[in-house]
């Protein structure tokens, strides 16, 4: 099995879905020859020609009204986002008309073959117009389903899932892992179940989740916990929209106690709706008040992006202050 680095497996899902069918298309800003700004396009453009992958104009509104245009006439569009900080101006088109298409025609038509990349998160330097994590604006949008994946793996099998599926699909990649995360991929086409959380490792003292590159936080997190005697259990959740609620409540109901992280400020983060959902269902078997480790309510900060971002220490304490409550 070869070894991939997250932008490898990803440009492979590109490759194969392009390979299997004439009416995949991948487009966006710089997407072609250029291969995009951190390269996940190469050699699209050189395989499969300008008409099936190419370069837009600057402005996000009309790559995705578009792509929406493209979809809801048969063709199956991969746009990308350069970044999800830039993702706002497609806004509009995004929530309002990918969203709600299949809704507003009672099915007769629908934009569900639609898949729009775009790379998310800190830890690159990049400042705060280029190191947001906005998942939890779509999250509270019906018609959207929303990936995250956290290794090459599932970047591409949920990748692949997501340009197959039926309907409108975000597919937010963990940037500073582009990289820096690499493993085994096989070479064959495969797909990851959206809507399905994963158990990293099984536990019994404390619930810990998290998506994209807090995976990683947390995993580092759990090594020092277990050090001191604390058994966690890790969940991956893989995509925000729809989240695998069973698996979670399954998993506290056994540990009683959960912290959950993620990059995105805390004020309406998705951390706040898994908390919610969870003390509704396992309220009478919670051994502590759930554990929201997050980013700051504030602009993303390039000088202070250490003190900003939820690293394992942060989880750490998170983990401590529940087992001792």
């Amino acid at each position: 099995m070869p070894k991939m680095n997250m932008l490898q497996a990803i440009n492979n899902a590109l490759d194969i879905a392009m390979a299997a069918d004439d009416k995949v298309i991948c487009f966006g800003e710089d997407v072609g020859i250029f291969g995009g700004v951190f390269r996940a396009t190469s050699h699209l453009q050189e395989k499969y020609g300008r008409a099936r992958c190419f370069n837009t104009p600057l402005v996000e509104q009309g790559i995705i009204g578009f792509a929406n245009g493209l979809a809801a006439q048969g063709s199956t569009p991969v746009a990308e986002i350069q970044f999800a900080d830039y993702i706002f101006p497609a806004f509009d088109q995004i929530v309002n008309e990918s969203a709600k298409f299949r809704y507003r025609s009672g099915d007769l038509f629908n934009v569900g073959g639609l898949t729009i990349r775009t790379p998310y998160g800190g830890g690159i330097s990049g400042g705060l117009y280029h190191s947001q994590s906005p998942e939890a604006y779509f999250a509270h949008t019906p018609g959207l389903k929303i990936a995250v994946p956290r290794n090459p793996h599932q970047a591409k099998g949920l990748l692949l899932a997501a340009i197959r599926d039926p309907n409108p699909v975000l597919f937010f990649e963990p940037k500073r892992l582009y990289r820096a995360s690499t493993g085994e991929v096989p070479e064959e086409d495969y797909q990851l179940p959206l809507g399905q959380a994963e158990i990293v490792k099984e536990g019994g003292d404390i619930t810990l989740l998290a998506w994209g590159a807090q995976m990683e936080i947390v995993e580092k997190a759990a090594e020092l916990a277990e050090k001191e005697g604390v058994s966690c259990e890790i969940i991956d959740l893989r995509t925000i929209v729809p989240w695998d609620i069973d698996t979670v409540v399954d998993s506290v109901l056994k540990t009683g106690r959960l912290v959950v992280t993620h990059e995105a400020p805390l004020t309406g983060g998705f951390a706040g709706e898994i908390a919610a959902t969870i003390q509704e269902r396992c309220f009478l078997y919670l051994e502590s008040p759930i554990a929201r480790v997050t980013g700051l309510d504030t602009p993303f900060p390039l000088t202070l992006e250490k003190e900003y971002m939820p690293d394992h220490l942060k989880v750490f304490e998170a983990i401590k202050q529940s087992m001792a409550f």
